[in-house]
């Protein structure tokens, strides 16, 4: 049975100092409150250590925001999924749009950093979705269609059930804007009807998707009450424990 989900996404916010008092609140109170679904931070690789360190991972999963897509060597900067895995993560967030956008990150690039992250037992949290200008321009099940088969489809299917994706509406990204449930929910339908054509529908109904545009405690609900759409990716809201807790608590 695939699981609902409410990950947090720092970004490149926090001292470290501020993301452990962070992330030991978030700890705190999913503990306190039980909820109907699993919770993870994702979090800067430098706050991964003392975070894993602070918080009880079988209560709050704990994921890094990227890694290499080399498993190690002359690739100064970069952190390989094996370092990611050592820390005590068990998840890693792969294709997010502003790495897709910002560092040029292809379907090649995004297929070896998968492979990695299975290799050294982290989860996956897979990004896909469309642009502006291709919602509008109405390409955007192509341009989802593709993503997922080009990153994706080369993974047998029991690889692919380790996969965790996350429909991102870029324009809906911290501009305010939010999909309507109804579109999240007919995307998200889509997104498992591919899957499905793939792997077929046992595989496809197991599959965990997350919608991550603009999630907040007041939409939540009802985003989430949609049949495909099983919980969120979410941004900005992560940042503070409160917003965080609004939205897990929609389950």
């Amino acid at each position: 049975m695939r699981k609902n989900i409410v990950a947090g996404n720092w970004k490149m916010n926090t001292t470290v100092a501020e993301g452990v008092a962070l992330a030991k609140e978030v700890n705190s109170a999913v503990a306190a409150a039980k909820p109907n679904c699993d919770v993870i931070v994702c979090v800067p690789f430098t706050h991964l250590v003392p975070v894993a360190e602070a918080i009880d991972t079988a209560i709050l999963g704990l994921g890094a925001e990227n890694c290499a897509d080399h498993a190690s060597g002359a690739y100064t900067g970069e952190v390989s999924a094996s370092m990611v895995a050592s820390t005590g993560a068990g998840y890693v967030i792969l294709g997010h749009s502003e790495r897709r956008q910002y560092y040029g990150e292809t379907s090649e690039i995004l297929r070896a950093k998968v492979a990695l992250a299975l290799e050294n037992n982290l989860k996956p949290i897979f990004c896909i979705g469309e642009v502006l200008e291709q919602r509008e321009n109405g390409t955007f099940f192509d341009v989802v269609r593709t993503q997922i088969e080009e990153g994706l489809f080369n993974l047998e299917a029991s690889d692919f059930g380790k996969i965790v994706l996350a429909y991102e509406p870029v324009w809906a990204i911290g501009t305010g804007k939010t999909a309507t449930a109804e579109q999240a929910q007919e995307i998200h339908a889509f997104i498992r009807g591919v899957i499905a054509g793939k792997y077929g529908e046992e595989v496809a109904n197991n599959t965990t998707i997350l919608y991550g545009g603009s999630c907040k405690p007041s939409n939540a609900a009802e985003l989430f009450a949609k049949p495909d759409v099983d919980g969120g990716l979410i941004g900005g809201a992560s940042l503070k424990c409160a917003d965080f807790m609004g939205i897990v608590n929609a389950f």
